[in-house]
């Protein structure tokens, strides 16, 4: 009896754990597929300008994105909630901006792409230069990261021909050098950090990946600081743990893919 009652206690549990793999399988299966906000359906860029009205907060707005079934979010809609980053920041004590950045790509504002990845890279730059002993307001430099990410649109790697990722990098060292248009020795630190963390970028090509771009110009970031200011941010090792949500993932060519065979 004891051995049946065993038997019929196991098999429950073994569906059960089955059940639960296919669950997380779909779950998955659906994040992959996510692109759009409102129906996770693939977006498309456009060559041209087009008026659209945001399905969020029902305003108008010229813009070249929108998803295959015709559905547009603005930037202001896209990174709602990232406000929540100034406490975080605040209250943060690691040296390492790459851990810092994944803390927040991991809070619910954040997706696998978009204008959101503008604030956060220089955020996360302010947040570790700060606590390995660099002379900043930290409260003060991050609201004016903010005020000067969401300038940057989203797209703006393909259309500008500048990831807003690797402007991020320029904006920090400029925030933490107290740059100007009329500086000199700051105003080009502010222009160089911005011109490296993009030569990163498009050594590598496209399609653009916020995740890859993000981790690039930070680490771009990291040896810019340590040789022009003499600050030493922690610099790890980068595994990207999103590859598969991508539906762009450039697989081998990505310097955090597992498949990746190049140098770092």
């Amino acid at each position: 009896m004891k051995k049946i009652y065993l038997f019929i206690l196991l098999t429950v549990i073994m569906s059960a754990c089955h059940q639960k793999e296919e669950n997380q399988d779909l779950k998955q299966e659906e994040m992959i597929n996510e692109e759009c906000l409102i129906c996770k359906e693939h977006l498309i860029y456009l060559e041209k300008e087009e008026m659209m009205e945001c399905a969020v907060c029902h305003q108008q707005f010229s813009s070249k994105t929108r998803c295959v079934n015709g559905h547009f979010v603005c930037d202001d809609c896209h990174r709602s909630g990232i406000d929540s980053i100034f406490q975080f920041c605040l209250q943060e004590t690691s040296k390492n901006p790459v851990e810092i950045l994944e803390k927040m790509m991991k809070m619910s504002f954040c997706h696998m792409h978009g204008p959101e990845h503008h604030i956060l890279v220089g955020s996360a730059l302010l947040t570790a230069y700060k606590n390995v002993g660099g002379d900043i307001d930290l409260s003060e430099a991050l609201l004016e990261m903010m005020k000067r990410g969401k300038q940057v649109p989203g797209g703006a790697c393909g259309y500008w021909g500048a990831c807003g990722a690797g402007i991020s990098t320029g904006m920090f060292v400029s925030i933490i050098s107290k740059a100007t248009p009329m500086s000199e020795e700051s105003w080009g630190l502010s222009n160089l950090m911005t011109s490296q963390a993009l030569e990163r970028l498009g050594s590598i090509g496209g399609p653009r990946c916020c995740k890859r771009d993000s981790y690039l110009s930070i680490l771009a970031a990291i040896d810019f600081v340590k040789e022009h200011f003499n600050v030493e941010m922690e610099k790890p090792e980068i595994h990207c743990s999103r590859h598969q949500l991508n539906n762009q993932c450039i697989g081998s060519r990505c310097p955090f893919n597992p498949e990746y065979k190049g140098e770092k």
